[in-house]
């Protein structure tokens, strides 16, 4: 730095004051640095060019290599060339305001399992050029976006690698700027162009407008007998060949980066890469070009009619809630030409000229000859029997029909005589047909691909559809860095690392989202994807949810059946799988799917990063547009910047380790409708700036750690769902808050620390849904009396800390309807909880409960009085340490007609049995369970025998947990213990 003279810039503005002018004469070159940028400098008699020296122009003729030289001995920089580096380094210039990476850490992540060590260059570390200069001398790569930080390559050693990010329209002035004055220092320069990005979104422009001319033809043709213009057929060609084009270059790119080092940011192939750039470049151009001549204004004309054959018609079904007249002549589909080709072949119509008869004529003809045979028919997803020309089977012909269907519905509609649900593959299948599509030269490539091949295959789900696709994807991927990072990615979303992976694999999966019954269905399958992958969604809180947001309507009376008929749609369409009575899953990949129908959209904004171990907030740039946010299920403990979302609906926080909310940060959220703060159990207070939420309809806290409710929920009135279950730590609820809150129809308080208060619940007009909890005989006594509890549904009730009680009357809880949870917890001098059964048998109590949980009660003997719950689900008894019999023997036997015709755990689906010493045996016989798909046995060591014979659970594929008691199970026969062999899976404490 003895050779160095800093020079002070004055900045100034003003033609009045201008500042002073340089007195000095200088005898050697200015130089200026920036790390901040500047609007211009005029130093000196020459200006040169951007970061450039004019060789002409200077005496001794130095470049800008020299002066790269002179800076590394006045820096006394040690490294020359980057060869001599020997762990690669990378800097990577990060920004805090315009241009800054949003993706910077998985950046980060990406390059060190590329092998590179990675420093970050911010801007206060560039301020001290002494040390920042030495830094950069010992890296080999430098990665930043456009700016002046870039200037900072002067400091790289001969050989390493500059590589530039570029927004579009800035490439001249990176070229000219940063480009051409690294080559003239011998580095190596790359930039990153959007181009590429730019010709995906291009492209999906350009596929959504050919699909909207596309329907608009097929109404015109099937449903107005139209006939398409040849301009607009010969654009839909155009449009369908360019996009063709245009995504094999996209899968393309890929291999051009494979071609690369460091994932494509330094290019082995220079000649290569400038012209697949030259190529993205003319194709985004012809993208454009073609999507702005695809609006056509008629699509179609009037055809002349064809001529009608008569032939014999049998009566339609499956389709006719999509077609008025099945058997009209209309039709341009050419799948319905296909099926009639092949079973022409079949019997016997060989001749060209039959294949080119209408399909009308067609299909008189195979009836005809078909009429006369005994057959059978496989067709995939095609169900007009009619237009195809197939009579239908009947006992008398003898003929059979398999077909395939995605709809449910529609096997009813076809009177399918017999119906199988495909399921997804098993395991062992499902990594065979994945392994298959990787190939064995990539397996064989290094040893950790063929474990991390397994963990792969697994995240597919046994779709065979994703295992096909995914697994050629990876069939590329020769190292265990490339993997590691798509599985982490795959984790997240298959279409974010896999390019054109939802162009392949997803229309064909969409096909049932698009045959939804109307909009709303649809927004109610989209809302799905907020929750993080393989998440058991509760199909109570999913309708909440749906009614908070306005998805559904706001009759409370009718609205659960609306919900539960929606989810049933869902259901059937497989879009949602039905785990339990009361619990569905979203597949993986099903999730993925919805969320790419999310992005494309322009209504349904989503902003979903749920499960993805984030620890702090994300940073997007357009929260003013997001809908909806979710970012359940990961670790981030505080909320300390504040989210501009005028137009957000729906916020999802739970299951994070939420510690602080700042009081400003639900300022600017005036649409929230539904909130979740659930399962964040370091939560213990909420900012007062909730108040701010205006329309916030659905407010769930439950299991947080809140102590208590801030007084400022009171001005929430619109607030119509509460829930503040399990919250233990709750002491406090500021007096009248709860009647205040007017408008309240769902009041969730089951398993709260704080007791419920009669008379404000009582002030609830609207109050439809409640759940309770009772502490006291008192208690449970003014309970019975309250009119608010006869009138509205109880679904959850806790009876608990019931001291000096030795026997409890479940007749007590006979008003209370429709009861589905009860719980008995913490009852120390409990013995017997006792039901009057003529009363019972007579009036048909319990007939709504489907869960009952007991609960460290260490003198009940029995749950005898489970018998008379006929349409229980799920079942836990934890820690009764006096249990002997789950169903008691001797207390049945006192009134057998009782037992008579029971249909007892006739649609148990699980039950959980631990920590029960004493447990004997859980009924006297054998039990068919029907349903039955869970046992959990755990800590039960007297429990030799269980209610199981050979036709226990037909048909069912049941999973029995526990520990090593399994080996001295005395079974029925032999046959009932080789039936269930397979069934068990060890529990190691």
């Amino acid at each position: 730095m003895k050779l160095v003279s800093p020079v002070q810039i004055l900045h100034g503005n003003s033609t009045i004051n201008p500042p002073p002018a340089c007195n000095s004469t200088h005898n050697v070159t200015a130089v200026v640095f920036s790390s901040k940028g500047f609007t211009g400098a005029v130093i000196g008699l020459k200006y040169h060019n951007n970061l450039a020296l004019n060789i002409t122009d200077i005496p001794g003729g130095y470049s800008m290599f020299d002066f790269k030289h002179f800076l590394k001995v006045s820096y006394n920089l040690k490294i020359n060339h980057v060869s001599e580096i020997k762990t690669p380094v990378l800097m990577l210039i990060s920004r805090r305001n315009s241009r800054r990476f949003l993706n910077e850490n998985e950046m980060v992540e990406m390059m060190e399992g590329l092998g590179f060590r990675v420093t970050r260059a911010e801007p206060e570390r560039m301020s001290n050029l002494d040390e920042f200069a030495e830094v950069l001398n010992s890296c080999s790569v430098m990665v930043g976006a456009d700016g002046a930080g870039l200037t900072n390559e002067i400091f790289l050693p001969t050989g390493a690698v500059m590589v530039q990010v570029v927004p579009l329209t800035l490439e001249w002035a990176a070229t000219n700027y940063f480009g051409e004055p690294a080559n003239a220092m011998g580095l190596r320069y790359l930039k990153l162009e959007q181009n590429l990005d730019a010709l995906k979104t291009a492209v999906a422009e350009l596929d959504h407008l050919r699909n909207d001319e596309m329907n608009q033809v097929r109404i015109a043709e099937e449903q107005q007998q139209l006939k398409r213009l040849n301009q607009v057929e010969g654009w839909l060609s155009r449009a369908s060949t360019v996009i063709n084009e245009a995504d094999l270059l996209i899968a393309e790119s890929p291999w051009q980066i494979k071609k690369s080092c460091m994932g494509g940011w330094c290019t082995l192939h220079p000649k290569s890469s400038l012209k697949f750039g030259k190529q993205i470049a003319e194709m985004y151009q012809e993208v454009k070009e073609q999507h702005s001549k695809g609006v056509f204004i008629p699509v179609a004309d009037k055809a002349p009619l064809p001529v009608a054959t008569k032939r014999p018609t049998v009566s339609t079904v499956g389709l006719d809630s999509t077609c008025n007249n099945l058997w009209r002549i209309v039709s341009q589909d050419l799948q319905i030409e296909k099926v009639q080709e092949e079973i022409g072949k079949t019997i016997g119509f060989l001749d060209e000229a039959w294949k080119h008869r209408r399909i009308d004529e067609k299909a008189a003809d195979i009836f005809n000859k078909l009429c006369e045979k005994k057959f059978v028919l496989l067709l995939d997803d095609i169900w007009d029997l009619t237009r195809i020309g197939v009579p239908l089977p009947t006992q008398k012909n003898g003929s059979k029909i398999i077909f395939t269907a995605r709809l449910i519905e529609v096997c009813f509609q076809m009177e399918a005589h017999k119906k199988i649900k495909v399921e997804c593959l098993q395991q062992a299948e499902a990594l065979k047909l994945f392994l298959d599509k990787v190939g064995a030269e990539t397996l064989d490539r290094h040893p950790d691909i063929r474990k991390l091949a397994e963990t792969m295959a697994e995240e597919c789900g046994g779709l065979s559809l994703a295992l096909i696709t995914i697994g050629r994807a990876m069939s590329s991927k020769k190292t265990p860095g490339e993997w590691k990072y798509a599985m982490k990615a795959l984790r997240q979303s298959a279409a974010s690392v896999f390019p054109g992976i939802g162009k392949k694999m997803f229309p064909q999966l969409k096909f049932s989202y698009d045959c939804l019954p109307d909009e709303r269905v649809r927004s109610c399958f989209l809302y799905c994807c907020l929750f993080p992958s393989g998440f058991p969604i509760r199909k109570s809180e999913l309708i909440h949810c749906w009614i908070g947001e306005g998805l559904l309507d706001h009759l409370v009376s009718s609205v659960r059946n609306q919900g539960e008929y929606i989810l049933g749609s869902l259901i059937d369409a497989c879009l949602l799988e039905d785990v339990r009575s009361d619990i569905v899953k979203m597949h993986d990949v099903i999730r993925d799917m919805a969320l790419w129908i999310a992005s494309e959209s322009e209504k349904n904004k989503f902003c979903v990063k749920a499960g993805m171990q984030l620890k702090g907030q994300p940073v997007a740039e357009n929260w003013e547009d997001v809908r909806r946010v979710s970012l359940m299920g990961n670790q981030i403990e505080s909320l300390t910047q504040v989210f501009v979302c005028p137009n957000l609906l729906t916020l999802f926080l739970g299951k994070n380790e939420l510690k602080v909310i700042i009081n400003d940060f639900f300022n600017f959220m005036p649409m929230l409708k539904v909130l979740d703060l659930s399962f964040n159990i370091n939560l213990d207070e909420l900012p007062v700036g909730i108040a701010k939420l205006v329309s916030l309809e659905h407010l769930d806290l439950s299991y947080t750690g809140l102590k208590t409710l801030p007084v400022e929920l009171k001005v929430l009135e619109k607030l119509k769902y509460l829930n503040i279950e399990h919250t233990s730590n709750l002491k406090t609820i500021p007096p009248q808050l709860i009647s205040n809150v007017s408008k309240l129809q769902v009041l969730k308080m089951v398993g709260s620390g704080y007791e419920w208060l009669v008379e404000e619940v009582e002030c609830l007009a609207y109050l439809n849904v409640l759940t309770i909890s009772i502490e006291s005989l008192s208690m449970l006594e003014r309970a019975m009396m309250s009119l608010k509890l006869q009138s509205c549904n109880v679904e959850a009730v806790i009876l608990k800390l019931l001291k000096g009680s030795r026997f409890l009357s479940i007749s007590a809880l006979a008003n209370i309807q429709p009861l589905d949870f009860l719980g008995v917890y913490d009852c120390e001098d409990l013995e017997e909880v006792k039901i009057e059964r003529a009363e019972i048998a007579s009036a048909g109590w319990f007939r709504s409960v489907t869960l009952i949980k007991l609960a460290r009660c260490p003198k009940l003997k029995d749950a005898t009085w489970i018998f008379f719950v006929p349409h229980l689900v799920k079942m836990a008894i934890h820690e009764c340490q006096d249990l002997e019999e789950v169903i008691s023997e001797d207390k049945l036997s006192e009134d057998d007609k009782l037992t008579e015709n029971s249909n007892l755990f006739s649609e148990l689906e699980a039950f959980d049995l631990q920590k029960l010493p004493k447990l004997k045996t859980i009924y006297r016989d054998a039990l068919p369970f029907p349903q039955l798909k869970e046992a959990i046995i755990k800590e039960c060591p007297k429990l030799r025998k269980l209610p199981l014979n050979s036709e226990s659970a037909e048909g069912q594929k049941i999973v029995i947990q526990g520990e090593e008691w399994w080996k001295n199970v005395e079974w029925e026969d032999e046959c009932t213990r080789y039936h269930f062999l397979h069934s068990f899976h060890p529990i190691y404490l």
